[in-house]
């Protein structure tokens, strides 16, 4: 990999590492601008594999979204420990998982998945009342994940809400 255009930082990790990779998104959290965006616009094919190409049961995503969510403990602490960083923006594994969580028993379609993206990153950014104080109180890799997940809680009551209204 030419890593020429990475920063200091980014440059220390192991990109033939598979936990480093995960954790900057398979690349997606390599661009320059809004990577916490790419890294979710990245994990929108990976819902759209377990439930449109495998089908998975509702059962079986929760299953592989929890496993994420778990195992990015580790995957974003590694990258962190690193770079010498705490939650580095190219560190997306948190964003792949909080969508994951936006987009439990979501209604099939494009429009669901374009609301649970607009979501996930109005919470993620924005950061409203709890979310915002586990971003700041938290640290290592649960630190990392754990806003973007409760951001993902929010966004997925929103998506319930919107289909229970709409639907």
């Amino acid at each position: 990999m030419n890593n020429n255009f990475l920063s200091p930082e980014l440059k220390k990790l192991n990109y033939a590492n598979p936990v480093h990779l995960a954790a900057v998104g398979f690349g997606s959290g390599l661009f320059p601008k809004a990577p916490g965006t790419m890294g979710t616009l990245a994990a929108i094919p990976l819902y759209l594999l377990m439930t449109s190409v495998l089908e998975l049961g509702l059962w079986q995503y929760i299953v592989i979204v929890a496993f994420a969510s778990v195992v990015g403990v580790y995957i974003c602490a590694s990258a962190s420990k690193a770079m010498g960083v705490h939650d580095h923006g190219a560190i997306v594994w948190d964003e792949f998982a909080g969508y994951g969580v936006t987009m439990i028993a979501a209604p099939q379609g494009w429009l669901w998945v374009i609301l649970g993206f607009a979501l996930f990153r109005f919470f993620d950014i924005v950061k409203p009342g709890p979310i915002g104080w586990l971003d700041k109180n938290t640290h290592g890799g649960f630190g990392i994940m754990v806003d973007d997940i409760l951001a993902g809680v929010f966004a997925l009551a929103g998506v319930q809400l919107v289909a229970y209204i709409v639907l």
